[in-house]
């Protein structure tokens, strides 16, 4: 499951001053991991649940390997606010694994460093795995595995796939006159929305968040909510919205809008590699295709993510930890374990190679994201999701489109700043 929320993780990044983190002169790791060894050093590393019953039993052979004790500790939650507000205590862990879009907040508050990865290294990652990693011109972590949304639909219910949102709706609204279904669609929304999940309409609406830069970067300075473009993209959502055609509705969230789908109340589902385990569990006959945009529209374009590894800037055995990151993350027997706990593409080339012929629905997911977006990791993100999300709950709810957006984007704005 993927909720964005903004929470403490957006006052953090916008209220500590920004401190810029350059790359690090790494000529003495060699003699700073002796010193580890021979004081019998400790590395932590921080991950989720998931990620720490898969990652056990390859730190305890780093740690053999380098005469060192190595511990993974799982955060079950708030990983990112608690790494962070470690960090600034001098309590945190050398390394902690999280999504790439976390990088603008961790660089922005000294949490992280630029990872050393030789050019050979970084050819056997996906391209677009490296630029998610890449800020300010520096690599940051060591990408394992991708994400992005598409159409999960049960072939029993719908076995074509829609062409348009359009077609999806009519085709959703005829199931549900035969009392096959419940709802026409389960993209999750909830009382505050969901910036994530809503974010192929939007583009597709002719939406955006910040343009970019000559380089391709994205412009914080120019904020596409609030605009007309932001404006006329919710015009058209709010159509599918409560007082619509009744396809986006507050009540699917993040905690039933899966299950709705597995429960078989819905054909169509809106979401990522991470909801495969719960369909086949409930013996769902499902395929996979890209998110549908809207008839004459745009391309609906999801978000790419990366999960990655990172280096804590204020670890106690940073060298330890780079060699860990640079040389022990970036291998495939690693990246299919990861990819064994929970299946999202692997970023390491070898190891997607190695595994998507047992799993057709990678390739799949890889085609419904190939046009994807690489979601912002700048600092400013962190100021998008709230209002955002709230605005788009809100308009879902029958609330007026253009007073609704324009002030988020006023918010958002003013957050930046």
């Amino acid at each position: 499951m993927r909720i964005r929320t903004a929470g403490v993780v957006a006052a953090v990044a916008l209220a500590l001053a920004a401190s810029g983190c350059g790359g690090s002169d790494n000529s003495d790791e060699p003699a700073a991991k002796e010193s580890a060894k021979a004081s019998g050093g400790k590395l932590v590393i921080w991950a989720d649940d998931k990620r720490t019953e898969a990652l056990k039993p390859f730190a305890e052979k780093f740690g053999t390997e380098n005469g060192v004790t190595v511990e993974v500790q799982a955060v079950s939650k708030d990983l990112q606010t608690n790494f962070v507000t470690a960090s600034q205590q001098g309590s945190g862990p050398d390394v902690v694994v999280g999504a790439h879009d976390w990088i603008g907040n961790l660089v922005q508050n000294g949490a992280i460093e630029p990872v050393q990865l030789a050019a050979e290294q970084k050819s056997g990652f996906n391209e677009t795995a490296v630029k998610a990693v890449t800020f300010n011109g520096q690599v940051y972590g060591v990408p394992y595995a991708m994400e992005n949304l598409a159409l999960i639909r049960n072939t029993e219910l719908a076995p074509e796939a829609p062409k348009t949102i359009e077609d999806l709706v009519a085709a959703g609204k005829k199931l549900k006159a035969e009392k096959k279904a419940t709802e026409i669609l389960c993209l999750q929304s909830g009382q505050n929305g969901d910036a994530y999940h809503i974010y192929p309409l939007y583009t597709s609406a002719g939406g955006y968040l910040f343009g970019t830069g000559a380089n391709g970067d994205y412009d914080p300075k120019d904020l596409g909510v609030g605009k007309p473009e932001s404006i006329a993209a919710f015009q058209k959502i709010a159509k599918l919205g409560e007082k619509g055609e009744g396809a986006l509705k507050r009540s699917i969230t993040g905690e039933n809008s899966i299950a709705t789908f597995t429960g078989k109340k819905c054909a169509f589902l809106v979401s990522g590699p991470w909801a495969i385990t719960d369909a086949k569990k409930a013996g769902i006959k499902y395929d996979i295709s890209p998110v549908p945009g809207f008839a004459g529209g745009k391309e609906a374009q999801p978000f790419v993510g990366v999960q990655a590894f990172y280096v804590a800037a204020k670890g106690k055995n940073k060298a330890l930890a780079q060699e860990f990151v640079a040389n022990h993350v970036s291998t495939s027997e690693l990246a299919v374990a990861l990819y064994n706990a929970e299946p999202r593409p692997p970023a390491l080339t070898a190891a997607l190679d190695q595994v998507k012929g047992n799993d057709p629905d990678l390739t799949k997911f890889q085609e419904a994201g190939k046009n994807g977006q690489v979601l912002p990791a700048i600092p400013a993100m962190a100021a998008i999701w709230d209002p955002f999300g709230k605005a788009e709950a809100a308009i879902i709810g029958g609330a007026d489109p253009a007073k609704t957006i324009t002030a988020a984007g006023k918010t958002i704005s003013e957050q930046i700043k």
